[in-house]
């Protein structure tokens, strides 16, 4: 029997044997590393992976009393309701704009802010531009969009006010539609302009400091310097930004838009997320939320992969 046993084994299963031992002994010998790393994997998969599970109801007519098992399966139906509803396109290009616009504000911004920083010699100054910089990232939603919604009031807003006394005649920015998403996108470049320099800053500190020595001897300006040392180096930590960017280009927080929305400025401010929001949990249309959602993620999914790959044909840049 011992002799058929060998005869019987498939000579692949010794590599692959041999793999799974030397996995273990990695694991063993790395065991503290695995630990720490541990909260952050349960995390995940408890919060990301788990809830997967009710995507289903998104190809169901799912009825709370009788559960995800008992309910009737109904295919795409939820997706072509979404697909064929007179909101659709409206939903998509205010979803799609905000992000752009936010894009294309927010995202060089922390780029050139990190470059300005990393030329100031070190002192008071810097640290507190930085500070002044970083604290609005700190502030919550809630707190953020009242305080947007205070500076902007027609009567009594302190932007309104300086407006007039300059002699502007300010608009209507917390009604008019056309206002909407650049008060949006200010204010989220604002709040977060400054803390997405840190990253930028922290990929500034492999520069070599003899390079800059090199190319003063050499009589470059400081401008020069910046574009031929400093921001080549950071280009790979831009390409992958930009491409996680890409990634989430329809996934428009909810949030703010919902603390700022009013009945005047519905017709530019309501996008996927609150759209979800509202049919899912105040009209209680579980699927139907659920399958626009699931279009939304499969969308960002797709445009990530696509990016991704662009970027790998044309630059070693890519995330895999």
């Amino acid at each position: 029997m011992h002799e058929g046993a060998k005869a019987v084994l498939n000579p692949q299963d010794v590599p692959n044997q041999r793999k799974s031992k030397k996995l273990f002994k990695k694991i063993v010998r790395n065991w503290q590393l695995y630990i720490f790393m541990a909260p952050a994997l349960l995390t995940v998969i408890i919060f990301n992976y788990v809830p997967m599970y009710g995507i289903q109801i998104a190809f169901k007519n799912y009825i709370p009393a009788l559960g995800m098992a008992e309910s009737k399966w109904v295919g795409f139906d939820h997706f072509t309701r979404f697909f064929e509803s007179y909101y659709f396109w409206d939903l998509m290009w205010n979803t799609l704009s905000i992000s752009l616009y936010g894009l294309l504000v927010g995202f060089p911004l922390p780029i050139l802010l990190a470059l300005a920083f990393n030329e100031i010699r070190t002192g008071p100054f810097k640290k507190t531009v930085q500070t002044v910089t970083y604290a609005p990232h700190f502030i919550s939603m809630v707190v953020m969009a009242g305080m947007i919604i205070t500076f902007l009031t027609p009567s009594t807003g302190m932007i309104v006010n300086l407006l007039e006394a300059i002699g502007i005649t300010p608009p209507s920015f917390l009604t008019d539609p056309r206002w909407f998403k650049t008060v949006y996108v200010l204010s989220d470049v604002w709040q977060a302009t400054g803390w997405g320099t840190i990253i930028y800053l922290a990929a500034l500190t492999a520069v070599d400091p003899g390079l800059h020595e090199a190319a003063i001897l050499d009589g470059a300006s400081r401008l020069q310097r910046i574009r031929h040392i400093n921001f080549p180096v950071i280009i790979p930590t831009i390409t992958i930004l930009l491409i996680l960017n890409m990634g989430g280009l329809l996934g428009v927080g909810y949030e703010k838009i919902l603390l700022l929305q009013n009945p005047l400025n519905m017709e530019a401010s309501d996008v996927i997320a609150t759209s979800v929001y509202r049919t899912g949990l105040l009209e209680a249309q579980y699927s139907y939320s659920t399958a626009v959602g699931l279009f939304n993620s499969i969308v960002n999914a797709i445009l990530l992969i696509v990016v991704n790959q662009v970027v790998r044909r044309t630059s070693e840049n890519s995330l895999w």
